[in-house]
């Protein structure tokens, strides 16, 4: 991943890391998403993890059971995947592909999936070295799961730079395609007026009917033409220009 994608992942990470939610439910629920993290080295998870701590977040029973995706609000869910976004998740941007990834237990992964499904965030899955992993490939939906996530300026930018790409690819195959159509034209052009020459020089292009002689001529006058620019100048359909074309390349190889 190029630096410039690099630093804008470590941006919109410590962007999700910066919020501060202002319910006691999210903040446990993020709480529980931390855990269990692999990043506790990383300064930016370790000071949401303390400032999370600092809360007066509610210790009963229901507070410590594990977080159940399908009787929590949508905050709070919200809340429990940007933890585990956080401390177990990963994004790449590498060459224009978008690719989002959640590691979690492989006990958690089948009604997670579910629910994201039902939540309109529907993930790939699969297991890798004993763990469950989501996936999120497209574009748009990596887009969705962090803006619901709380991303906002570095997402914003993220969008941009897809859209910049998208445009740059999309020029780069019309310009691929109009170099290719280009490449066409010349060599079927050099090859018309060789025909034309060969068919001029032994006296049986004298002998065409008028329609086949005046396209000849055309293209001897405008060897850079297209089919459709001789068609127009000739005011003839396209076709037309074309089968005449055709014809005096074949009675040349004849």
């Amino acid at each position: 991943m190029a630096g410039s994608d690099r630093d804008l992942v470590l941006a919109l990470r410590a962007e999700l890391a910066a919020l501060d939610p202002s319910r006691d439910c999210d903040r446990e629920a993020e709480q529980a998403g931390l855990e269990p993290g692999t990043r506790w080295r990383d300064a930016t998870l370790a000071r949401l993890a303390v400032r999370l701590a600092r809360h007066d977040v509610p210790r009963d029973a229901t507070a410590r059971a594990p977080f159940e995706w399908s009787t929590r609000a949508d905050h709070c869910r919200m809340a429990w995947l940007r933890g585990r976004f956080l401390a177990r998740g990963s994004l790449s941007i590498t060459n224009g592909q978008t690719h989002l990834e959640i590691v979690i237990p492989v006990d958690e992964a089948a009604a997670l999936v579910r629910g994201l499904a039902e939540s309109g965030m529907p993930a790939g899955y699969r297991v890798r070295r004993g763990m469950g992993v989501l996936t999120w490939k497209s574009a748009e939906l990596v887009s969705l799961v962090l803006r619901r996530l709380g991303a906002g300026g570095s997402l914003l930018e993220l969008e941009a730079r897809q859209v910049a790409r998208s445009l740059r690819g999309e020029l780069n195959r019309v310009l691929n395609a109009e170099s290719a159509n280009l490449s066409r034209t010349v060599a079927a052009s050099f090859r018309q007026l060789e025909a034309i020459g060969e068919l001029a020089d032994d006296g049986r292009l004298a002998k065409e009917p008028l329609r086949v002689r005046e396209v000849a001529a055309a293209r001897r006058e405008t060897p850079e033409a297209t089919i459709g620019e001789l068609a127009e100048r000739l005011s003839l359909h396209r076709s037309a220009v074309q089968r005449a074309l055709e014809r005096i390349e074949r009675l040349a190889r004849a």
